[in-house]
């Protein structure tokens, strides 16, 4: 009997991918072997944008350089780090069906990367077999100013975001990151935070519909996947519902020009002195502005003695006449000065707050990440009780002894303090005097220098125990630390999720695992910090 091949089954044919019959709906056998998934693969997409385009098998030549695009940390580059068995760079939204329906039939993790830069490499490592689902293909934005809405999918990056808002309008803008090459996927799901937070929350706060597929392969928006499953991803994590094709999100308010600075200070210019009273004051003054801080060991002059150097850098949403007088009321102790201050539109302050320097074009906001230089690892803290000097003074000298450490603390108050804590998944709102993120780097290759420095960023956590929360130590979901708390088998148990789940959601790990129960309950979605099914709905 002859049989009429469609044109999508000629090309796989030609790519060397032989057809696999189907029989009432099952595979006439399984196999975790290349061939017959990426048939499936092929079966499931639409003949109209076939996938065959969007794989990438280890024996494909661009395999390496694909992989590596988007990894933005060394220490998941070596030869020793798990690969993929196939990367689907998926190009249309069949293409993410297909992989999730046929990943769970042929028994393989998918592991979803939108921008690269999970601090723990899950989304594109396991220690069982798997594929990366890349959504960096999938990155349109669809800014709607008369709405004031935007459409953007989950592969564009928050520059992306960013500069499309910006080409549209100067009065409006979104509570997002800082770092411009973040995926949006990400970022979202595990709750989004930037230096507006004060005055407009995060950026789940604003997210209005989305579309994902679920673990059957069905497309579903915030209507047809209910309110639950909407709650759940809005910064519980995507990864353990479903893969989030895109989001719809509601702009805000911004004034045709606002005011940033970055203020320095070192150890003999006061630093102890004025970090103890920005604690004080940060989440106290007015919501318009937002000062994070950044401290660093820079090397001292003339061979003197490292030191540690601290960063003011402030956003405020209005006029350096305006924000002067508010300065010099609620913290003199800086100093701050017209001098120190530049008005500019908010889009060229993302430019300033990515750390850019002074006069750097706009574009830049459309670059891709670059190959990462460093070896890395961080971890998250938060604040509720100020630090007392000699506190800090303690924590400057440890930091001046370890040398490879920063810290960055970002300040909460205003409208966070008015969002309740089950309002979204991310808990981490009234209460809270800052967050914290330390990163510790190297360029030492092998594994017995990661192993030296990931053990004095540890050993650095620990001596900073009784400064931050406790009971829980909370943390913060986008700041992944497997430290905390993991499964490294991924078959991830409530034990383990009490561990790293109550530091990451507090009371709403019990609801989150509730959702999960209900839109996965055989598990298929997991990592080594996923939400499990709830145990008494098994």
């Amino acid at each position: 009997m002859l049989i009429k091949l469609s044109p999508l089954l000629f090309l796989i044919s030609w790519a060397g991918i032989h057809y696999v019959p189907r029989f009432q709906g099952h595979f006439l056998r399984r196999s975790t072997s290349h061939k017959t998934f990426l048939q499936c693969l092929a079966l499931h997409s639409q003949p109209s944008n076939p996938i065959v385009e969007s794989i990438y098998t280890p024996e494909n030549v661009s395999f390496v350089h694909v992989l590596q695009s988007y990894i933005q940390n060394r220490r998941f580059m070596t030869s020793s780090t798990p690969k993929p068995v196939v990367i689907i760079a998926a190009m249309h939204e069949s293409h993410v069906v297909a992989t999730v329906l046929c990943s769970k039939y042929y028994g393989l993790q998918i592991r979803i990367r939108s921008g690269g830069h999970d601090y723990e490499g899950l989304s594109y490592v396991s220690d069982i077999p798997f594929v990366v689902l890349d959504m960096f293909n999938l990155r349109s934005v669809d800014v709607d100013i008369e709405n004031e809405s935007v459409w953007v999918q989950s592969g564009a990056t928050i520059g992306e975001l960013y500069y499309r808002i910006g080409e549209k309008s100067e009065v409006h803008g979104f509570p997002a990151g800082t770092c411009p090459t973040v995926g949006i996927g990400g970022h979202f799901s595990g709750g989004g935070y930037g230096n507006m937070m004060r005055k407009y929350g995060l950026s789940v706060d604003h997210i209005i519909d989305a579309q994902l597929v679920d673990v059957n392969g069905k497309i579903l928006n915030r209507k047809s996947m209910g309110e639950d499953l909407f709650w759940a991803i809005r910064g519980g994590g995507g990864a353990s519902f479903g893969v989030i094709l895109s989001w719809k999100i509601k702009l805000v308010a911004v004034p045709a020009k606002v005011t940033v600075f970055d203020v320095k200070r070192t150890l003999n210019q006061g630093l102890i002195h004025i970090l103890y009273k920005w604690q004080l004051v940060a989440t106290q003054i007015h919501e318009d502005l937002f000062i994070r801080v950044i401290l660093q060991v820079v090397k001292g002059n003339n061979d003197n003695e490292n030191t540690v150097q601290i960063s003011f850098l402030g956003l405020f949403l209005g006029q350096i006449k305006r924000l002067l007088p508010l300065m010099n009321e609620c913290f003199p102790e800086l100093g701050l000065t017209r001098e120190d201050c530049t008005e500019l539109s908010w889009i060229e302050s993302t430019i300033f707050s990515a750390l850019f320097p002074k006069g750097t074009s706009i574009g830049v906001l459309l670059q891709r990440a670059q190959k990462p230089q460093l070896f890395s690892k961080y971890k998250s803290d938060y604040v509720k009780e100020p630090v007392s000097r000699t506190g800090l003074d303690e924590i400057v000298k440890m930091m001046i002894k370890l040398e490879r450490i920063w810290i960055l603390m970002s300040p909460y108050g205003g409208v966070m303090n008015e969002i309740p804590e089950a309002e979204t998944p991310f808990p981490h709102r009234a209460g809270i005097l800052y967050k914290i993120m330390y990163y510790a780097f190297w360029t030492e290759e092998g594994a017995q220098a990661n192993d030296h420095y990931i053990s004095l960023m540890r050993t650095f956590y620990d001596a900073m125990t009784p400064y931050v929360s406790k009971s829980p130590r909370l943390a913060f979901l986008n700041y992944r630390d497997l430290d905390i708390g993991s499964n490294p088998s991924n078959h991830t148990s409530l034990e383990d999720a009490m561990v790293y789940g109550v530091k990451y959601f507090k009371g709403n790990l019990d609801r989150l695992m509730q959702v999960k129960s209900m839109v996965d309950p055989g598990n298929f979605l997991k990592n080594e910090q996923s939400i499990p099914p709830h145990p008494s709905l098994k």
